[in-house]
């Protein structure tokens, strides 16, 4: 079950409460727990991206590879790359490298791995990017921006400033 909460305390004996905003589907979970042991995983709740917004990010990819003669998912992860706030880094031995950069990748196309020197011997630092699969809507403006900042480079058109602004405000209204 998945529950929405805008604020939380601790009580004196060290319980958590958090302020549920449907009380009804909070209630139903509450009287069918009965004596089972349940775990929970708090998030941060982001807006969700917009789908129009993601297509117009597939579109220019697609006409820029065009432009530049190289392929779409090329333009994407050059763009994954170029946005910032996106990877975690870590270091592994060097035995370790490939099976998790080969296990990063499987999660889909822009997720994607650079390997780079460490400083402890029999180790590599693993630069990981997460895919945009990921992204909250700033990051996604980023991707958005760069990928129209390489268009108009080439002398692709564009949509207007207000057009892109407005998708990106209609992020989560889809959700």
């Amino acid at each position: 079950m998945q529950f929405d909460f805008d604020s939380a305390r601790v009580s004196p004996e060290g319980e958590l409460c958090l302020k549920i905003k449907n009380l009804t589907e909070a209630r139903k979970f509450v009287y069918q727990m009965e004596h089972r042991t349940y775990t929970c995983e708090l998030k941060k709740l982001y807006k969700k991206r917009s789908l129009d917004a993601n297509a117009y990010f597939w579109v220019l990819a697609d006409k820029l590879a065009e432009a530049t003669r190289i392929s779409k998912e090329e333009v994407y992860r050059h763009c994954i790359r170029d946005i910032g706030g996106n990877t975690s880094t870590v270091c592994v031995r060097e035995k370790a490298v490939n099976k998790l950069t080969e296990g990063w990748t499987k999660n889909g196309m822009g997720w994607i791995c650079d390997v780079i020197p460490s400083k402890l011997p029999g180790c590599k630092n693993v630069v990981l990017y997460y895919g945009s699969s990921t992204y909250d809507s700033k990051q996604m403006a980023r991707l958005i921006d760069n990928v129209i900042q390489d268009c108009e480079a080439v002398g692709i058109e564009t949509w207007p400033q207000e057009k892109v602004q407005g998708l990106l405000e209609k992020w989560g209204e889809e959700a």
